[in-house]
């Protein structure tokens, strides 16, 4: 079976380090799936991807998917382990779309990760821990990725929350939370 693992915490915690760490562990060739694409207007954006990409081993592929990331999972192979960086980026790319089609593409997600051949890491901003957004597009952001990052959780082998320096497991330190009815 597949592993699926979600790395999740705040700004600037280590996620996506962490989620490194866990990809090289699997021994298998890692695809890294960035859920953004560069524009040359944003030049802070492009500093920190290129730091991203400096920090990974030169053997990974990588992949810009900024929609089509069921597709994506469903095309990994048995010897692959897809790093999907990030699912709040990979969201962003939705809020434009109204609920049924945001649903409709959360769906296809979902069942690409029940049927997926190849392992999956997750890392995924956490939102919803302070204010709450003063404008209806940051409400639906926060809320949107809140739902998403609790299904995923719910399926994943194992959950990391990353927060002061610390990596905790979650499926071990936790008591999952019962599962929501359709």
């Amino acid at each position: 079976m597949a592993e699926l693992i979600l790395v999740t915490g705040p700004a600037r915690s280590g996620k996506s380090e962490w989620a490194e760490h866990w990809a090289d562990k699997m021994q298998k060739s890692v695809i890294y799936i960035a859920t953004s694409t560069l524009s040359a207007e944003d030049t802070e954006w492009q500093e920190r991807v290129q730091k991203h990409r400096q920090r990974r081993p030169s053997t990974w592929q990588t992949q810009e998917v900024p929609r089509k990331l069921a597709l994506a999972i469903q095309q990994g192979q048995h010897s692959q382990c897809l790093l999907v960086d990030s699912l709040g980026t990979w969201l962003a790319n939705f809020l434009d779309d109204d609920d049924t089609a945001w649903q409709h593409s959360q769906d296809e997600l979902l069942a690409a990760l029940a049927t997926a051949e190849c392992d999956v890491i997750f890392v995924a901003e956490e939102t919803g821990w302070g204010l709450v957004p003063a404008y209806p597009l940051g409400r639906l952001f926060r809320d949107r990725l809140g739902s998403l990052v609790r299904q995923i959780g719910q399926i994943a082998t194992q959950v990391y929350l990353i927060t002061g320096g610390y990596a905790l497991d979650l499926k071990h330190l936790g008591t999952p939370f019962p599962k929501k009815s359709p």
